[in-house]
């Protein structure tokens, strides 16, 4: 990780941004408070890891939704390759663009790989009212998989705090 930066602990409040999306719109976190967020940065469209990653979360996303849970893609490639990577791999959740600054966000995540121009392979939790519940960052060439993700989920709703 760039050491400039630390990665975001639970109970820090994320930062807000609004990004370039392929809803055609800006997107970022405020419009989802009062839900579960989870924020998945990666590294690159059409990267094979990321590929399967993203891949796979659109195959869980029903268990996603069952905590009430909106999920968002980022990395600092550009919305017309969000586009077409989207729809190569029927990927249904929006991506968002950290490209102009150039990892903006990833770094106020502390999450921002300066030597190459790409996020970590980085996972977020959010809960309903904006506080990182759990984080983690996965080495760039390993796909983290799901398990954190609906760990934390179901924790949120142990909680109280989401359902």
């Amino acid at each position: 990780m760039n050491e400039a930066t630390a990665l975001l602990s639970p109970g820090t409040r994320a930062p807000d941004f609004a990004l370039p999306s392929t809803l055609n719109r800006p997107v970022g976190p405020a419009e989802f408070r009062g839900r579960p967020l989870i924020l998945v940065f990666y590294p690159a469209d059409w990267s094979p890891v990321c590929t399967d990653q993203l891949g796979l979360y659109q195959e869980v996303m029903p268990e996603f939704e069952k905590h009430g849970a909106q999920l968002l893609g980022i990395s600092v490639d550009g919305v017309w390759s969000h586009r077409a990577f989207a729809r190569d791999r029927n990927l249904r959740f929006p991506l968002l663009a950290d490209f102009e600054p150039k990892g903006e966000v990833s770094r106020a995540y502390g999450v921002y790989r300066a030597q190459d121009g790409t996020s970590e392979r980085a996972l977020f939790v959010l809960d309903p009212a904006g506080l990182v519940s759990w984080s983690y960052v996965s080495p760039t060439e390993v796909n983290p998989g799901a398990d954190g993700i609906l760990r934390a989920l179901e924790d949120l709703a142990v909680k109280g705090v989401a359902s």
